[in-house]
């Protein structure tokens, strides 16, 4: 296998990941900014806060449409395009309803981008590393909210207006991106499996790897041969398994409350009587225990399995939420008790549920509906993170941090329950013979 080369085309399709975290961590460092310079109505506010989640579920539900009939690769150029005049015209946006528009459109790209980079990692990449190469991804999006963390630190100090560079600083990095995917090549699976191409799709996987690309190819040809795809439809008794697994996987994922903590982490700060510049700053320690604990699940991930980052990470989630839970109820929230129990919370989710989820649903469904079962998982994720982040304030508000803390540690008991008894283990597995590793089970 060329390593390298499925490295860096791995690392390239990633970057969408990047762009996916810092579009959504972003608008928390402008958000105060915004609702001043436009004097907006709670309800205003509130729609400018979640537009661009409401964006992620379109483009989370429309996602295996371009990437099937398109290619995964156009539908990368697409999300690129989407990021940079998102960027553009938030930052140069003199009506608040353009705004609007804007941000909704870079939601569509973090929803699309979170069906199409996954499934496009996966088909390129060999099975003893595809949790890792995947990972990258997962990678990208918490390296993305840690540095939108940051720039809006530092951009932060910049005036009355700096919220328009925090918004704007987006469209560097998603030109790259745009000019980066030139260097990758289509999907293989996809050129196989929807345009037919064998030839251009063996000098592909002869760049994979030249000792078995022969071999390789025939294997895919022949799973797709061998399966009933009764015109590909996703909701069928075949696919009835992976069906339960990413949506439960998904709903699972979010809550854990990870959307809560990432959205509002400054509040979760005050609410434990930090003052505000210390909130700011526990932010980015959150953003920065999210990087590195990722980046060690990734390391692990194709060695000890998703399975037993499952197990871990949940074990992990009962009690650091419960911790959580606990000291909103005794009143113990004082110096920095509260920030490390969030910080040790982030810590077991990165590196199991957060470097998981995207290697776990790319790689569970058939050839035939594998961009159909990405968008099942991702939309799935994006309506639930809606709920959590729209039902959050007005959840600590009715029952306070206590309660609230130990509702998501009450579901991370079920996801216990749901590692333990229904998730197969996928590592080391090809993708053309998941179905017999997830049919086992």
């Amino acid at each position: 296998m060329n390593n390298n080369t499925v490295l860096a085309w791995s690392f390239v399709v990633a970057l969408g990941g990047f762009l996916f975290g810092f579009d959504t961590a972003v608008i928390s460092g402008a958000e105060k900014a915004v609702q001043s310079f436009w004097n907006l109505t709670e309800f205003q506010h509130g729609l400018t806060m979640a537009i661009a989640l409401i964006g992620t579920v379109v483009g989370a539900a429309l996602g295996a449409f371009p990437s099937d009939k398109l290619g995964r690769k156009n539908t990368l150029f697409f999300v690129a395009a989407l990021y940079f005049f998102s960027a553009i015209g938030t930052a140069l946006a003199q009506d608040w309803t353009v705004f609007i528009i804007f941000r909704f459109l870079g939601g569509i790209g973090v929803g699309v981008s979170s069906v199409t980079a996954p499934i496009y990692i996966s088909e390129i990449s060999p099975a003893g590393s595809r949790g890792k190469l995947v990972g990258l991804f997962q990678f990208n999006v918490v390296l993305g909210i840690l540095v939108a963390y940051l720039s809006n630190y530092f951009i932060g100090q910049g005036g009355e207006e700096s919220w328009r560079w925090m918004l704007g600083v987006q469209a560097f990095p998603s030109l790259l991106f745009f000019l980066l995917i030139f260097l990758v090549p289509e999907s293989p699976r996809w050129l196989l499996l929807h345009k037919g191409n064998v030839e251009q799709a063996k000098q592909i996987m002869k760049k994979i790897n030249s000792e078995t690309y022969q071999a390789d190819v025939q294997q895919i040809l022949n799973s797709n041969t061998q399966t009933d795809t009764n015109d590909s439809k996703l909701f069928s008794k075949e696919n009835r398994i992976p069906v339960l697994l990413a949506i439960l996987f998904a709903v699972f994922n979010q809550v854990s409350g990870i959307n809560a903590i990432i959205y509002y982490a400054p509040r979760v700060f005050e609410m434990a009587g930090l003052g505000e510049q210390s909130s700011l700053l526990s932010t980015v320690g959150i953003g920065l225990v999210n990087f590195i604990f990722t980046l060690i699940a990734i390391n692990f991930i194709d060695r000890v399995g998703r399975r037993k980052l499952m197990l871990i990470g949940s074990l992990g989630l009962i009690a650091s939420l419960s911790l959580v839970s606990y000291a909103f109820f005794s009143g113990h929230t004082e110096g920095m008790t509260v920030t490390l129990y969030l910080m040790l919370y982030i810590a077991f989710f990165a590196f199991s549920q957060g470097a998981v989820i995207w290697v776990f649903i790319s790689e569970i469904f058939p050839n035939n509906v594998r961009a159909k079962g990405q968008t099942l998982g991702s939309l799935t994720h994006w309506v639930m993170a809606a709920i959590i982040t729209f039902s959050f304030p007005a959840l600590t508000e009715w029952l306070g941090g206590g309660y609230t803390f130990l509702i998501f540690a009450g579901f991370m008991v079920l996801q216990l329950i749901f590692v333990l008894r229904m998730m197969p283990e996928t590592k080391g597995t090809s993708l053309e013979n998941m179905g017999k590793t997830i049919n086992l089970h």
